[in-house]
């Protein structure tokens, strides 16, 4: 082993037996390259496909490839990251194994990494997934960057470069559902970007859906922003004064043309629908709040594991 540093590779999955021996080949191809050691962490997810017995054979026939197998699915957020805290390499590179991360960027990192830099990220400039979906994501990271209290980074989605030292931080943080994405820019090291066009996926199926992307599109905001709290408020005292002057306003015409003003039921049935619909809309994002709130006090562990292999 010598006086060589290390590298380690994290790659989550879940059912990805079509990829991970393209991901696993790829990232070998591209690490022969270098004059480092690495190793490549692959942490599954409870897959209920082939993933696991795949992950046993290049473990079995590559010692550098080390598994951790989770009692059960613990999700797109707490599942990567855990790996990330259990990697010992002096320089830590997060890619999914979908493919959608390309590893041939991998060099860019470390080169930006032998130049100093604590984080280099990849920054997705263009996608070849959904047009529609692409505006939505990007559009989501504008308003979310404008919202923050830190300067949150536009199409990152963690795959990138965290020097030891950034993870030794990260450790001490004890997040339990950490938005990985907030951390890294909450930090404050000097990052580098990397730009890259992400692919589309050629095999499986992705595995966000509605209630996933919108899980951490609202983890996003509860951790980095109180504006939709402080705007419930500001709209609760607007709502207030623009119903007492509407009031008002009836009240003086009423009083002027006592016998032909009609008030009828339709303002009045409209009014109790809108602010209903108001009130509910900042109780769900209260909610929210309460529940991040209750996620970290209750303090579960990230995973539970159920086996280790090669480490």
């Amino acid at each position: 082993m010598g006086n060589k540093k290390t590298i380690s590779i994290i790659t989550p999955c879940f059912n990805e037996e079509d990829n991970i021996q393209e991901i696993y080949d790829r990232i070998k191809q591209v690490m022969e390259g270098f004059d480092y050691n690495y190793e490549h962490i692959v942490i599954d997810n409870a897959s209920t496909d082939r993933t696991v017995e795949l992950l046993r054979r290049l473990a079995a026939q590559d010692k550098r490839v080390k598994v951790i197998i989770n009692t059960r699915n613990f999700g797109h957020i707490r599942s990567p990251y855990y790996a990330l805290l259990q990697a010992s390499g002096d320089a830590v590179i997060g890619i999914a194994s979908d493919l959608q991360d390309p590893p041939e960027k991998i060099p860019e990192f470390i080169h930006k990494w032998e130049e100093g830099y604590k984080v280099v990220i990849g920054v997705k400039t263009h996608s070849q997934e959904s047009g529609l979906f692409y505006f939505l994501r990007s559009l989501y990271y504008r308003v979310l960057r404008n919202l923050s209290d830190v300067h949150l980074i536009d199409n990152f989605t963690g795959f990138g470069l965290y020097d030891q030292r950034v993870v030794e931080i990260l450790r001490s943080f004890n997040d339990p559902y950490p938005y990985f994405r907030g951390l890294i820019a909450d930090i404050g090291y000097d990052i580098a970007e990397i730009e890259f066009t992400q692919p589309l996926r050629k095999r499986g199926i992705s595995k966000n859906n509605f209630y996933t992307l919108y899980d951490l599109a609202m983890l996003g905001i509860v951790s980095y922003t109180k504006i939709p709290l402080r705007l419930a408020t500001m709209l609760g005292f607007l709502s207030a004064a623009v119903s007492f002057l509407v009031g008002l306003v009836y009240l003086v015409y009423k009083l002027i043309d006592w016998q032909n003003f009609s008030l009828g039921l339709a303002p009045v049935v409209i009014g109790l629908f809108f602010l209903g619909s108001v009130q509910l809309l900042f109780l769900g994002i209260v909610g929210e709040y309460i529940g991040s709130i209750y996620t970290l006090a209750v303090r579960r562990p990230l995973v539970i594991e159920k086996e280790r292999i090669n480490f």
